[in-house]
């Protein structure tokens, strides 16, 4: 298989080891719980205990998290439009290798351009990409603003920031919305997403 945008001498190395055998030792398919929303929606949260509760049922996880990938692989980029775009471009390649090692990924992104999006999904099959949108008012995303981003983006010390000054297009249809305005509803949040990843045959 040759990308025509890559070099005509780089081929694809076909491995011995294949995706079903991964799946077979693993015990479960590979797939992407893909989080998005504002700042402060509450995704990592929500991601991590999904990603805790799939680790106490013996499922193969890594969480990757927006902040904790700007501290390595895309370190060299900034907030801009552009480097936005290259940053989901780059976890989108990150995700589809974890899928493909039959793994559950999960990341939680803000990723607030909804062709960044749709390009990770077309990187996978329908079955191994879930959307879920974190749903929360920026109101209440402002009142939390754990890192005081939001206070600093109304003062324009922060350029470019999802929901103020820069654009966040919500998810048109997504596998699941999760309203994460209430506190009292989060284990009942990771319950329907574990329930989904079984209707869809993702976990048994």
């Amino acid at each position: 298989m040759i990308d025509k945008k890559t070099n005509k001498n780089i081929l694809w190395h076909e491995h011995l080891i294949t995706y079903e055998d991964r799946v077979k030792l693993n015990g479960h398919m590979g797939a992407c719980l893909w989080f998005t929303g504002l700042s402060g929606s509450g995704k990592s949260t929500l991601a991590s205990s999904v990603e805790k509760e799939l680790y106490n049922r013996k499922i193969h996880t890594y969480l990757l998290d927006g902040d904790n990938i700007r501290h390595g692989l895309s370190k060299d980029l900034g907030f801009s439009n552009s480097d936005r775009v290259e940053n989901i471009r780059r976890i989108g390649e990150v995700v589809k290798l974890f899928v493909d090692s039959a793994n559950i990924v999960l990341t939680a992104f803000i990723s607030p351009f909804g062709s960044d999006r749709e390009n990770v999904r077309n990187l996978l099959s329908d079955r191994n990409f879930i959307e879920i949108f974190v749903k929360c008012p920026i109101e209440i995303c402002e009142q939390r603003d754990p890192k005081g981003l939001y206070k600093k983006a109304r003062e324009s010390e922060i350029k470019n920031f999802s929901g103020i000054s820069s654009s966040y297009e919500e998810p048109v249809n997504p596998e699941l919305i999760i309203d994460n305005s209430y506190e009292s509803d989060f284990n009942d949040n990771v319950e329907k997403i574990i329930n989904y990843m079984k209707l869809k045959k993702i976990l048994y």
